[in-house]
């Protein structure tokens, strides 16, 4: 374990001994400051038993070829799947280990709770939830006072990560709410003017699967991203993509009886990222007429780069499985709020 480290810097690191000994490498994060560029590359995906599935394994030698030097991974929940398998799945999570290392031994990844990892199944004697997971992936969560490792703040480079958790309670005065209640606040946008949240179900979301299911976490907590003006918002959990327009449902409209949405240039872009590869396939089954909110949807594999350029501009893409890697099948330039004063939604691509 590291107790100080040098920034931007290489360090070499062996794991096992004598024969078994294997070398490995990574590099420190940049010092944190206002203009300094980072990459972050935006996967998810699972693998099913003693094999990874076809899907999965293209996303990420996709995303490995993809010539933008990404530097951190975001994760946005379900890693193994290895839930409702006896022993709490240790094969299962020994596959998984196996399969992302070629990423994850070398990249720093910012892991994210999803419903596969809540392991809560006590017809097989596992009566502790997240157990497997928290045991096996650990997160810095001590260091911005939080109590659980399900939800908790990183500073990288010029941006400020906040991750939640879709399934630990949020209501008011729980441990998440109040957490969050004191951790937007001490976001100093002159030194990490972008500010990016995490959770695994999507709040806006026009497929059929998953709808709504994040409705009760938006309610209570969509007022607060409006204020602070959060930039972007990943999900995962549903097995397709799709990215928001800047809207809230705190200035909506009423139409027919029906609340909606409006376009709300303090609110954040939420894009939904659950399309790295599963064994059950794509989610096609959308809602039609695509709402007005929804700017871009597909059910096509692919991975994402979120590409902080300055405090002012971060460039977004989304490239599918099926295409070469220069090919963007959707993307948008951030023009950051605090900093700059364009509508950013004028820029998509």
């Amino acid at each position: 374990m590291l107790n100080q480290y040098q920034f931007d810097t290489k360090y070499y690191y062996e794991v096992g001994i004598g024969r078994t000994a294997r070398t490995f490498w990574f590099t420190t994060p940049p010092e944190v400051g206002p203009d300094v560029p980072y990459t972050f590359g935006l996967i998810v995906f699972d693998i099913w038993g003693y094999w990874s599935d076809y899907d999965s394994n293209k996303t990420l030698t996709h995303y490995e070829s993809n010539p933008t030097k990404w530097k951190t991974v975001l994760f946005v929940g379900d890693l193994s799947y290895a839930d409702y398998y006896p022993n709490h799945g240790n094969e299962r999570w020994d596959t998984w280990g196996r399969f992302v290392e070629r990423s994850t031994a070398y990249q720093p990844w910012i892991w994210t709770a999803g419903n596969h990892e809540i392991d809560f199944a006590p017809e097989l004697g596992e009566t502790k939830p997240f157990k497997p997971f928290t045991h096996r992936y650990r997160v810095p969560y001590k260091a911005s006072n939080s109590v659980a490792p399900f939800w908790y703040s990183i500073k990288r480079a010029s941006a400020y990560i906040i991750v939640l958790s879709s399934y630990s309670a949020y209501g008011k005065y729980t441990p998440q709410y109040q957490w969050l209640l004191a951790e937007l606040p001490k976001v100093n946008r002159s030194e990490t003017p972008w500010l990016i949240v995490l959770m695994h179900v999507p709040w806006y979301n026009s497929y059929n699967d998953h709808y709504m299911e994040g409705e009760t976490m938006r309610v209570m907590f969509e007022p607060w991203f409006v204020q602070h003006k959060v930039d972007v918002v990943f999900a995962g959990h549903l097995h397709a993509y799709e990215r928001s327009e800047r809207v809230s449902n705190i200035a909506y409209n009423v139409v027919n009886g029906i609340c909606s949405p409006v376009k709300d240039q303090s609110a954040p872009v939420y894009i939904t990222i659950g399309d790295g590869g599963n064994i059950g396939g794509l989610a096609t089954n959308m809602t039609e007429p695509q709402p007005k909110y929804s700017a871009f949807r597909e059910a096509s594999f692919g991975h994402a780069i979120f590409d902080i350029k300055n405090r002012t501009q971060a460039y977004y893409s989304w490239h599918r499985n099926q295409d070469g890697n220069a090919v963007e099948a959707d993307s948008l330039w951030f023009f950051n709020r605090i900093w700059h004063s364009v509508d950013d939604s004028a820029s998509t691509h």
